[in-house]
């Protein structure tokens, strides 16, 4: 495999689990081999009145030099509105060509379908799931700051901060997810400065349900405007990978001037993957709880930015290879691909 190849297969990879992350159940993989998925995108979780379904299949190229191939499902979307949305998608692509989008993409069609669900028509009728969470919360694992011991030893270095900023930002703690005897909670601070991170560190760690966790894994981002880029930083604390992951993941929710710590606590039995996918949960459920992600436009503007030359010479190279590709590949042969896969 080539370099190139073996770098965007990588990085395939990485957005996939962070997709599977952020989604949740709405996320489903209908072949791992083929990279055929799909999300299905409501205007509401709990009371839906518009809902639709994006398949989309990842060539090799993605992300790179090929868009994602993809199919808009929904019985209600027709015509011009279909033309719209579809024409919607592919601006994003052509301004962030080189750039994970699905999560632009999921989240332009779902900003699309709020927008409708706000209009006076009515919505089709979408039969609402539910199921049984099983889920244990331990009264215990509700975390507040209380000095019961020492600091563990922070590897960054502080002495290149510019910004004397003393006080110590709020902490706030998630709702924990039990799985197998295995505890994880995030805990957020907004932060401006690498000082503010350790100040961060250094009040957890003195909790000492905190500091007994098999694992504290952090990640942090902190824009800096005078140079229009991010100081951000990821500890694993023992957990190979999951920082990075962690960051991963608040790269793609495009989230500044905030830390998240991830606490686990080891239960005795391996969770193999899914470790990883709890850790990524409660991260952004705290995000969003919190409300410092994003809307869909402000992150394409962000991941854009540095695209401008790049899209003007690629333009109309992109817009050839999209129309060769919906020609190439028909609606009915796509469903019959997503059909022989499965």
């Amino acid at each position: 495999m080539a370099e190139g190849d073996a770098g965007s297969d990588q990085r395939q990879n990485e957005e996939i689990e962070a997709m599977a992350a952020i989604y949740g159940e709405e996320w489903c993989v209908i072949d791992d081999c083929a990279k055929i998925f799909c999300i299905r995108i409501s205007d509401d979780i709990d009371d839906p009145k518009w809902t639709l379904c994006l398949q989309v299949m990842l060539p090799d190229e993605y992300p790179g030099t090929a868009p994602p191939i993809y199919q808009l499902n929904a019985p209600w979307l027709k015509g011009q509105e279909r033309a719209d949305l579809s024409n919607s998608l592919e601006e994003i692509y052509i301004q962030n060509i080189g750039e994970s989008i699905l999560y632009l993409w999921v989240e332009k069609i779902r900003d699309v379908l709020i927008q409708k669900s706000q209009m006076t028509e009515p919505g089709p009728e979408v039969k609402k799931k539910t199921e049984e969470e099983d889920v244990e919360c331990e009264d215990d694992i509700i975390l507040a700051c209380q000095p019961e011991s020492s600091v563990k030893a922070l590897d960054f270095d502080i002495s290149e901060n510019r910004t004397e900023v003393e006080e110590l930002p709020p902490i706030d703690h998630g709702i924990p997810i039990t799985d197998r005897r295995s505890t994880f909670q995030a805990h957020l601070a907004p932060v401006v400065c690498p000082k503010q991170v350790k100040m961060v560190l250094s009040k957890l760690y003195e909790n000492k349900k905190i500091a007994s966790a098999t694992h504290n894994i952090y990640a942090y981002r902190i824009y800096c405007e005078d140079k229009q880029t991010f100081l951000q930083d990821c500890e694993d604390d023992g957990e190979t990978a999951a920082g990075g992951r962690l960051l991963h993941l608040m790269e793609i929710l495009n989230v500044k001037n905030v830390m998240v710590v991830v606490s686990r606590w080891y239960g005795g039995i391996l969770l193999g993957p899914d470790r990883f996918k709890h850790i990524n949960n409660c991260a952004r459920n705290i995000l969003v709880e919190k409300n410092y992600t994003n809307s869909p436009e402000e992150s394409s503007k962000s991941l854009g930015k540095n695209k401008k030359m790049e899209i003007a010479e690629a333009a109309s190279k992109v817009c050839f290879a999209v129309d060769i590709m919906k020609q190439s590949l028909s609606e009915e042969n796509y469903v019959k691909l997503i059909t022989t896969k499965k």
